[in-house]
């Protein structure tokens, strides 16, 4: 079954850090570019960050931009959050459309999807 696993989730203090896992079942992420979404309770889903199998370009929201760190290995996709603020709270999801270059993907995203995993920040 092909499909996109994410992980890391959970509550984390203001200030704090994550890092979010996206792994892939059923065919190899090496060739695909990853993104990663957000939904927060009552607003519409946010791009936030994607990274290219064909050349390692990455892209980022501003409002995450410094603080948040994308990064792959063969079949992983990471992202480290750092400096976490209230307003991360949300249901992160990565996403592939299989396009080596991730940047149709942030713009527009598309394909396959995964289950999503919750980050709390919160004292």
């Amino acid at each position: 079954q092909v499909q996109l696993v994410e992980s890391g989730g959970g509550l984390v203090e203001p200030g704090g850090s994550l890092r979010l896992s996206c792994a892939a079942s059923g065919f190899s992420l090496d060739r695909s570019g990853i993104g990663w979404f957000r939904q927060a309770p009552g607003k519409e889903r946010e791009r936030i960050s994607c990274i290219s199998s064909s050349d390692g370009s990455k892209y980022y929201a501003d409002s995450v931009k410094g603080r948040f760190t994308i990064s792959r290995d063969k079949n992983t996709v990471y992202l480290q959050m750092n400096s976490l603020k209230r307003e991360d709270t949300a249901v992160y999801y990565c996403a592939t459309d299989y396009r080596s270059h991730c940047r149709e993907l942030y713009y527009f995203p598309s394909g396959l999807w995964g289950q999503g995993t919750q980050v709390t920040v919160s004292s």
